[in-house]
């Protein structure tokens, strides 16, 4: 077993903490000790430097304006992420990326971990989202809650993390995007407490090392009752 504590980098949940992705971070936490592993969640707050020491790194949504701000200070940082696990939803997937305009029509740098850019769409994408998974995970379908006007294009450098089932996604039939232990998503809920499977996958490469597997049959339920929810009526 691991002697160390895992150290959960919560980044700048000032601004990139609009829609709860925050619960990320508990989530992720309570699976490792649930498993026996000590666990900590470090906050990284707006014009602090990113310890380069993280086991794992997250970025949640925001808007447009703290999107800019996130970008402009991670920028400074980004050798700390550069070859972490890291996991961004929404505004930070886009932050993630190589390039996201905003709705003023600037554009702004991203960290260019992930091969993504992003252009404000012609309708914001407001409704559960459900995607198979494609390479990383089996089986289980991705669930989340979306709320984004972004349509993210991926390049080669960059592999979708599931086909669109329901909902929108990055506008182009896929969701999210992966690049080696960097994983962008549009997926909101928190999306670690409603896809378990994603949690450990990031989990494992965190530690380094195979998890047990957790019966939560509660979780299921749940999954289950999110799967059924009728198409949003436009």
């Amino acid at each position: 077993m691991r002697d160390s504590t895992v150290h959960i980098g919560l980044l700048l949940p000032e601004v990139l903490g609009t829609y709860g992705d925050t619960g990320n971070a508990q989530v992720l936490g309570r699976r490792l000790r649930w498993r026996g592993f000590d666990a900590e969640v470090v906050p990284v707050a707006l014009g602090e430097p990113v310890p380069s020491t993280l086991d794992l790194y997250l970025l949640g949504g925001g808007e447009d304006g703290a999107q800019a701000l996130a970008a402009a200070h991670l920028r400074r940082h980004r050798r700390a992420l550069a070859h972490g696990v890291v996991f961004g939803v929404c505004a930070g997937l886009q932050v993630l990326g190589t390039r996201f305009r905003g709705l003023d029509g600037v554009d702004h740098d991203g960290l260019g971990l992930l091969d993504v850019t992003t252009e404000p769409g012609a309708r914001r994408a407001v409704a559960e989202l459900v995607a198979t998974p494609s390479g990383l995970l089996d089986g289980e379908p991705l669930t989340g809650f979306e709320n984004h006007l972004g349509v993210s294009r991926r390049g080669a450098g960059s592999e979708p993390l599931g086909r669109v089932v329901r909902g929108t996604g990055n506008g182009d039939g896929t969701e999210g995007a992966v690049t080696g232990r960097v994983v962008g998503t549009y997926l909101h809920g928190p999306a670690l407490a409603r896809n378990p499977a994603l949690a450990d996958l990031l989990l494992t490469w965190a530690v380094g090392e195979p998890l047990l597997p957790l019966k939560l049959p509660e979780v299921d339920r749940l999954r289950g009752e999110r799967l059924t929810v009728p198409r949003r009526r436009r």
